[in-house]
């Protein structure tokens, strides 16, 4: 993958598919190649994981990469065709410290479930690389950007002498202060020249620096001023410059003119034909007397030797005007990887080739010039075979598809028209899996049962019949995500007496098993846990039972006596249901079915919104000896209503049984514990935890959790906290305003009479606080302007016509007074400027939920009104709570109709 599309990935990070399965020490490993700090990372190691680089300054700032940064600061990070990330820094990057010809670079790696790197493990690599000799001119040629840096060059100054630094800025304001510093570039266009300086050429994705001895100017390929020139057939990207720089007191120029070939590759004949021309104009411009020094290439930035490359059967040719190499494709040093073109599988042959050439003349002594060139060859359709093989013993197909590189996975199955996951497709009887071999490649076998859903059957003669596959597989290459499709027909003529067969699903709640009974041994008959499946105890067992002669269906709930429960885990109940057939004279086992699924939780423990819980048990296969009848709660009075062998129901209110509780800022929490103790052990070999969390307009969510030895857990099951703010017609609180009667007209001086109520849990032990009451003009009870009521559970000290309280006694409508507040609000209360409001309000309470008798730090609880004084000072104990409103109620200045006018 080049360098833009992964960039583009890295601004929200890279999605690596493989399996990271190593320690941190192991995700990287580092080389010194030529002048890079090359690092390695394993794709292998990472499975569904995004991955960010960042390079780090000696001042410990991190800088994260994009593409723009990338290319403009000296990095590359691709996918090389190692099925590996491949990160290059050069020696001279923008954070790269370079000290005695030796470069360091610091780089942190994040690793992330996500893609916004939250929770991210972060990863540190630090190498330092010898470099050295430094050329006077230097030229690299990566994929994604253009380097030249070339020697300083220092005239001798003693007879210049400024004794004042202002002298220099007075003359040149330009270039400031610093002892050697780029002052600005200006670029060659044929037509024009264009002077930058330096912070407007680094605006302009411009890579400037200088260390001690060098200048350095780097340029990304898009930028405006580059050109693209051709020189004997080949397409250069060419940025013809001036650098001028301030050395001791003087305004230096330097050319740094870069070029590097853009084309140039063929396809010929099974061979990649790579020609670069050795002298190009632009980077010769003014120089005589060329004479070569040095031609070495190599392979992902190895040098090979001439025996290396004569075993791989490189050749590398250099005439007097170019340097050609000849790769045949796929050799050593490359590997294919899969490609899709229109729809169509096949591969392209990839590899990743350098090459250096140094020359001198009489211009610039030592010119090293290093080219660096991704090669990928045009996409090749790739022939896969299938073949199919049959088990007739076990009546199934086995079908070969391949082969495939391991870039492929398989993605998902059309069957019968309907697109399923792998995991679906083995439920429905097509059984997929892979087979790799030692040379890279593998191939898919799909095992199909002859009666599996979706084979078409068809008789050809008496005894003969055809068995038809017609599916479609789809596969995802990694890393691009590219996919394609394969369609399997194959057609199988068997010979057969036809034997049972089964094939089972499950549904939410329950087991489903299609016996086929082929047409042999009609007078087997049908077990399940040693009980024959007929009609008249489908009753009693909670089954269904079908059966037309050649196929018999049978549906068994998930909590029927008839299944097993091996386990419990946070994806739910692990069951299994066996099926025997028998023969109907000596009852011997013939043939034997089982399935296993996992089962949502969803109705092992409910909590009902009135504080009743219902909470079933199962006896685990591991637990043979267990009596259900004997599980107790943790008051062992409490004893399960419903028992079977397998299964115990209790049923029972949150205030019994020796529930606990506990408060937190939004919900209540009641926990118990299923027990079976052993007849005189008072320690129980059988525990299972549940809890019940009543939350505020919450909906019901149950999860489950296994423990490897007792005692399991259910978590936790979700209720609602229930509130009601309602208007009372008479100060007897006896009749409230029904739905229909709202909005309630009010007139000056009446009075209002209201009542917040927790309707459920039903729990005696709870009660219910005010903590503040407000009207607002909209049902928004956050809207402006606001009156308060009641604030802190007081009234409001501000308010001349005070909030009355009324107390709640015990009758037929009131079960738990401690559940109700009441009080009676004036009309007067709603005046502005002394003018009554003529408008439509609502009312609001805040309410908290406390115990009855609660803690001594509770002081939320604990402290009553008193007339004058804040009382809800801030609490050491948490505490749900919540909010609820009334109805509108219609504000009148005075009841006109009364006097005989009209009211509107």
């Amino acid at each position: 993958m080049k360098l833009g599309l992964v960039l583009r990935l890295l601004s929200i990070g890279i999605l690596i598919s493989a399996t990271w399965t190593q320690v941190a020490s192991g995700l990287v490993s580092a080389e010194c190649l030529k002048n890079f700090l090359h690092l390695t990372l394993s794709m292998e190691h990472l499975k569904d994981k995004y991955l960010s680089f960042s390079a780090v300054d000696q001042s410990g700032v991190a800088w994260e990469f994009d593409e723009a940064l990338a290319s403009q600061c000296g990095y590359t990070i691709m996918y090389s065709s190692r099925n590996s990330i491949v990160f290059r820094a050069s020696a001279l990057s923008c954070h790269s410290h370079l000290e005695k010809d030796v470069f360091t670079v610091t780089i942190k790696i994040k690793v992330s479930h996500t893609s916004d790197m939250k929770n991210a493990t972060t990863h540190l690599k630090s190498a330092s690389c010898p470099y050295g000799p430094w050329s006077p001119r230097e030229l690299v040629c990566e994929t994604n950007y253009m380097e030249v840096s070339v020697q300083r060059v220092v005239p001798q100054t003693e007879d210049i002498v400024l004794n004042e630094p202002e002298d220099w800025v007075l003359s040149y304001p330009e270039p400031k202060a610093g002892e050697a510093s780029i002052w600005q570039i200006v670029f060659h266009q044929p037509e024009e020249k264009r002077a930058l300086l330096v912070s407007d050429a680094w605006k302009a994705g411009y890579g400037l620096n200088t260390t001690e001895n060098r200048i350095l100017l780097r340029v990304p390929y898009n930028t405006a001023q580059t050109q693209l020139v051709k020189a004997q057939g080949i397409t250069f990207s060419v940025v013809r410059s001036s650098t001028f720089y301030k050395q001791q007191w003087m305004i230096l120029m330097v050319d740094t003119t870069v070029a590097c070939p853009v084309d140039g590759v063929d396809y010929t004949n099974k061979t990649i034909i790579w020609t670069v021309p050795k002298y190009f104009q632009a980077l010769c411009a003014g120089a005589t007397g060329f004479k070569d020094v040095l031609v070495e290439a190599g392979v992902n930035l190895h040098k090979l030797s001439a025996e290396e490359m004569a075993s791989r059967k490189y050749v590398l040719s250099n005439d007097l005007s170019t340097i050609t190499m000849k790769i045949p494709i796929g050799a050593e040093g490359g590997a294919y990887k899969t490609s899709v073109s229109s729809g169509k599988h096949g591969a392209k042959y990839s590899i990743s080739l350098f090459l250096e050439h140094q020359w001198k003349d009489n211009k610039w002594g030592l010119t090293k010039y290093t080219i660096i060139k991704e090669i990928e060859t045009p996409f090749e359709q790739a022939e896969l075979a299938i073949t199919n093989s049959l088990n007739l013993s076990a009546r199934l197909m086995n079908v070969t598809v391949g082969m495939f590189l391991l870039d492929v996975e398989l993605m998902n199955l059309t069957i019968e028209g309907a697109t399923v996951t792998v995991s679906e497709a083995i439920q429905r009887g097509y059984l997929t899996y892979e087979i790799q071999y030692a040379n890279g490649s593998k191939i898919y076998v799909i095992q199909v049962s002859f009666d599996a859903p979706g084979i078409k059957k068809e008789y050809i003669t008496d005894d003969t019949r055809e068995y038809t596959l017609n599916v479609t597989l789809k596969f995802i290459i990694l890393p691009t995500s590219d996919t394609f499709a394969v369609p399997i027909v194959t057609v199988s003529a068997v010979k057969e007496p036809v034997l049972p067969s089964a094939r089972g699903f499950c549904d939410e709640k329950d087991f489903h098993l299609i016996i086929t009974r082929g047409n042999m041994h009609q007078n087997w008959l049908p077990f399940i846990s040693d009980q024959h499946l007929m009609p008249e105890a489908a009753q009693k067992y909670y089954y269904s039972l079908n059966d037309n002669g050649t196929h018999l269906a049978v549906s068994v709930p998930f909590l029927s006596s008839l299944v097993d429960y091996k386990d419990i885990h946070t994806s739910g109940v692990l069951a299994s249901l066996h099926l025997t057939l028998k023969d109907g004279i000596t009852l011997a086992n013939k043939k034997d079915f089982s399935i296993s699924c996992r089962f949502p939780p969803s109705k092992l423990i409910q909590c009902f919104p009135n504080g009743n819980v219902v909470i079933t048990a199962i006896k685990l296969v591991r637990l043979a000896d267990l009596d259900t009848s004997l599980l107790v709660l943790r008051d062992k009075q409490c004893k399960p209503s419903l028992v079977t062998k397998k299964i115990a129901t209790f049923k029972f209110n949150v205030n019994t049984c020796g529930t606990s509780r506990k408060f937190n800022s939004t919900s209540i929490t009641y926990e118990n514990d299923v027990l079976y103790f052993k007849p005189g052990n008072n320690i129980p070999v059988y525990q299972l935890k549940f809890v019940c969390v009543y939350t505020i307009k919450h909906s019901a969510d149950i999860r489950y959790e296994n423990k490897k030895n007792l005692p399991l857990s259910i978590k936790p099951g979700f209720g609602s906290l229930n509130l009601s703010l309602k208007l009372f017609k008479e100060k007897s609180y006896s009749e409230p305003y029904q739905e229909l009667e709202y909005p309630v007209v009010k007139y000056l001086r009446e009075a209002l009479y209201f009542e917040v109520e927790l309707l459920q849990p039903a729990d005696p032990r709870l009660e219910l606080n005010l903590k503040d009451c407000w009207a607002t003009n909209s049902q928004n009870q956050d809207s402006l302007p606001q009156w308060p009521i009641l604030v802190n559970g007081c009234e409001n000290s501000e308010d001349f016509y005070r909030t009355v309280f009324h107390e709640v006694n015990y009758s037929h409508r009131v079960k738990f007074p401690q559940h109700l507040k009441r009080f009676e609000v004036t009309v007067f209360t709603f005046v502005q400027d002394t003018t009554l409001l003529q408008m439509q309000l609502y009312f609001h309470c805040s309410v908290v939920i406390c115990s009855t008798t609660p803690l001594p730090s509770d002081v939320i609880c604990q402290r009553r009104c008193n007339p004058g004084t804040h009382r809800l000072d801030r609490s050491a104990e948490p505490h749900p709570w919540g909010q609820v409103s009334s109805g509108a109620v219609l504000i009148r200045k005075e009841n006109v109709a009364s006097k005989g006018e009209h009211a509107d």
